[in-house]
């Protein structure tokens, strides 16, 4: 079987960080990720075939049909789930499906989420398995990231500096590296 890796999106969390922690507003349809350029970026990145999973929160018994449908066409499998009220369902589908995924040794696993709520599940995927290692990475904005998911042997990865996953530059102000300064960016 070939090897390959599972992308699961915390569409809540990614989406609440990008319009409260980086726009201050609700982001307009031209600041929105693209989603398929994660999966490209992770697929180039690890050298493997990607399936990406997008978790939603169904619970008040709608789906949002457009945006399932372009999820669809971007070769995202939706996980539209319902619960009651005091459920975090995204939270508890992400958290049962990483464990799922530790009982396989056929793939590697980038979570795009920010909680700390998954540190724990994201540690356990560490260590070896058939065949080597597996490859386990965060993504979303580095700066609103818990600090309980820099767990060494992690990859994380930035959804706008890393895998450009913007049309648009953020207004986002961050701390750089000296090795990536390019005073060019600040003189324009």
């Amino acid at each position: 079987m070939t090897r390959r890796t599972f992308v699961l999106v915390d569409g809540e969390n990614l989406d609440a960080t990008l319009g409260s922690s980086v726009l201050g507003r609700r982001p307009l349809p031209e600041e929105r990720p693209r989603w398929e350029r994660v999966t490209a970026y992770v697929e180039e990145r690890w050298q493997q075939p990607v399936t990406g999973l997008f978790f939603l929160n169904a619970s008040n018994g709608a789906l949002p049909t457009g945006f399932v449908q372009a999820l669809l066409a971007m070769d995202y499998r939706p996980v539209p789930l319902s619960g009651r009220a005091d459920e975090k369902v995204v939270d508890i589908g992400i958290l049962r499906t990483l464990e799922a995924l530790r009982d396989r040794e056929d793939c590697d696993v980038v979570l795009g989420s920010h909680d700390a709520d998954f540190a724990e599940a994201v540690q356990a995927l560490l260590g070896p398995v058939e065949g080597g290692v597996r490859k386990v990475g965060v993504l979303g904005f580095r700066e609103f990231t818990s600090t309980q998911l820099a767990i060494d042997g992690v990859d994380h990865f930035d959804l706008e500096y890393d895998v450009h996953a913007f049309k648009t530059e953020l207004p986002r102000v961050r701390i750089i590296p000296l090795e990536e300064f390019d005073p060019t960016w600040f003189l324009r």
